[in-house]
């Protein structure tokens, strides 16, 4: 008996194949997919989540040594800041701010354990999207130095621009001018380190201009999640018990780094569609574009692992 929804599917797939609009983001997501993006996103969120705190930490700490005793002022910088985590902004509550060297050393060792872990993974699924053959990746001692430089740029960056937006914000109440001030800055800060970390964390040659929409998807994309991610907890939490809002901010913190790391991830994967030109793709596995050939046989070259190695790839035709 044939499949009522054949038709349908066939009907869709000509007209995603004949109009832009629909078949380029159809060949997003089927890249997306193919790349198994969602896995590497899930590997990102991991790291993330245990190299936040730390991190938060240290900066915490360094807020401490150099705002000295201007209360005031670090109480406005730090919620400027956490406002950038609203799963958890409510629900951390800082004391006195004071710079402690254990603290900060304390701090620092956690965050350069996740955060390598972060860059590592963040190397890995970069390189696997832009289909750059294992071979020509970092080796293990390569990869781990790499890693440190990279984390100490784009830490450096995100920490920088935290701080920049909560000094901008400080001291100027909760105004409609503020709110539009601190959402016009977050969104261009989040452009750089996007752009930034598109270009660094792969091995491939790719030019800025390539990356430019995919860094303004993710830029544009993180501050919409962030503020789904105010309304979510505001509404999810407000009535919850203690016992069920502990597990529930962290479920939710967990499941926000996932999904803003999928959204980078799919704003990688515009960049590579665009560059590769690979859509229209087919969504019946029968009718094969020539995108779907380029894409596959990109996906079996990323497997050569030693310099002898030379993957083939050809398409037997079914007539």
């Amino acid at each position: 008996m044939k499949n009522p929804l054949t038709g349908v599917i066939d009907k869709l797939d000509g007209y995603q194949r004949r109009h832009t609009w629909l078949g380029f983001p159809m060949g997003v997501v089927k890249k997306f997919g193919d790349d198994e993006a969602g896995k590497q996103a899930a590997l990102i969120a991991y790291y993330a989540f245990f190299s936040l705190f730390p991190l938060m930490l240290v900066f915490v700490t360094v807020l401490g040594f150099f705002l000295g005793n201007n209360s005031h002022l670090k109480d406005e910088v730090v919620h400027s800041v956490v406002s950038r985590f609203p799963v958890i902004g409510d629900q951390i509550k800082f004391g006195s701010l004071k710079g402690s060297g254990v603290a900060l050393v304390v701090g620092i060792v956690g965050a350069l354990w996740g955060g390598m872990g972060v860059v590592q993974a963040g190397q890995g699924a970069m390189d696997t999207v832009w289909h750059v053959p294992r071979k020509k990746r970092p080796n293990f001692l390569t990869s781990r130095v790499r890693a440190v430089l990279l984390l100490l740029v784009l830490g450096a960056g995100v920490l920088l621009s935290v701080l920049l937006t909560g000094v901008a914000t400080a001291g100027t109440g909760q105004t409609l001018a503020t709110k539009i001030l601190a959402v016009v800055i977050s969104t261009i800060v989040n452009f750089a380190v996007f752009l930034a970390a598109m270009k660094l964390l792969t091995v491939a040659k790719v030019t800025w201009k390539q990356l430019l929409p995919g860094a303004v998807i993710a830029a544009l994309a993180g501050v919409a999640l962030q503020s789904l991610g105010g309304y979510i907890v505001g509404h999810t939490f407000r009535n919850a018990s203690n016992t069920y809002g502990v597990f529930g901010v962290v479920i939710a913190l967990l499941s926000w780094i996932y999904l803003q790391s999928q959204v980078f991830l799919l704003a990688a994967e515009v960049n590579t569609v665009l560059a590769f030109r690979v859509w229209p793709r087919g969504l019946n596995a029968d009718r094969p574009t020539d995108a779907d050939e380029r894409v596959l046989a990109g996906l079996a070259e990323a497997e050569e692992r030693r310099p002898d190695e030379d993957v083939d790839v050809r398409f037997k035709r079914v007539s």
